[in-house]
């Protein structure tokens, strides 16, 4: 490319960018009214439910050129100013996303909580519609709310903001692994396929590098996976379990993390953290090794198969509780 014409042709493409995004938000604004129209006449009982097919079928026979207004997207639209109307500040977000996005967040979703979530994981990732319809799937939500407390006390105490960056159980499905597997299997698997291991982590990981090599004194050692955390700016580690948790497993981790802190970070980036994954663990077992643990650290476990959504929600549920309780 000749370096003269660089900066036009970026005028260019900000140029379009801006103008899909003011057309999407001027779509979206136009969906939001229908909906409150139709909304409010149903409501006030000058229309019927039937109104909605016969203004569907009026629009296909005098207006043809008119498209995309279906009886079953008309009532989509009053679906959707329903779900928000009484939450103006997600309004910008709204207009922020597309409404194939806006559907799949609405339609899907049961509490305001997770609709909240997801729209703004769709902008902050700027996410296709197939990756926000895997994290949905995925339960992205719940695992995310439940592993907000699960994080060793340096952690918790650390002044960065570690709200929704972890997961308490991470899901590679796409990684299609037999049962048994190994540690070794496991580790291939997820680079080979780092675009959807990336997508599962969120996309603010940079991958560094596998079997990362750490030497102190005269031996040698060797990291599972490294990344680095744009966010946070910090160097996060991974260990990879194929077995159940086991207290001493922290040790080397925590090694990992010192070494990485005295020999790798650099003086302006933040203490590492490390990500213990497992293939299970028994949540007490982890909560006593990890109350006196002064490393910023966290047990994980994986699954190979999407989870069970309705049993995450139970147990979000009963996490919620259990602190109102306390309260």
């Amino acid at each position: 490319m000749d370096k003269r014409f660089t900066d036009i042709i970026q005028l260019i493409k900000q140029s379009r960018t801006n103008a899909i995004r003011a057309v999407n938000a001027e779509l979206i604004n136009l969906y939001w009214n229908i909906g409150e129209y139709i909304s409010k006449k149903i409501e006030e009982s000058e229309w019927g439910d039937a109104i909605v097919i016969e203004l569907a079928k009026y629009l296909q026979t005098n207006e043809p050129e008119i498209k995309g207004f279906s009886d079953k997207n008309i009532w989509r639209m009053k679906q959707f100013y329903e779900t928000y109307k009484d939450f103006p500040k997600l309004s910008t977000l709204l207009r922020e996303i597309s409404w194939s996005h806006n559907l799949a967040i609405f339609s899907r979703c049961k509490t305001a909580e997770e609709r909240e979530f997801y729209l703004k994981l769709a902008k902050q990732e700027n996410y296709s519609f197939r990756e926000l319809d895997r994290q949905i799937s995925a339960s992205h939500f719940e695992r995310t709310m439940i592993g907000n407390t699960k994080l060793s006390t340096a952690l918790r105490e650390s002044s960065n903001d570690l709200t929704n960056t972890f997961k308490d159980s991470y899901v590679f499905e796409f990684l299609n692994l037999s049962e048994p597997h190994s540690e070794n299997e496991l580790q291939r698997g997820l680079v080979r396929q780092m675009k959807n291991f990336i997508l599962e982590l969120g996309k603010d990981f940079l991958f560094i590098g596998e079997e990362y090599k750490l030497q102190v004194g005269n031996s040698d050692f060797f990291i599972d996976l490294l990344f680095y955390h744009r966010g946070l700016q910090c160097l996060v580690a991974f260990e990879l379990k194929a077995d159940k948790f086991k207290p001493d497993h922290l040790g080397q981790l925590n090694f990992y993390l010192e070494a990485l802190d005295r020999d790798v970070k650099k003086p302006i980036e933040n203490p590492s953290i490390g990500i213990l994954l497992c293939k299970d663990k028994d949540n007490e077992v982890v909560e006593y090794s990890l109350s006196r643990s002064l490393s910023p650290t966290m047990v994980s476990e994986y699954k190979t198969q999407l989870p069970d959504k309705k049993l995450l929600q139970q147990k979000l549920h009963e996490l919620f509780d259990n602190e109102t309780d306390e309260k």
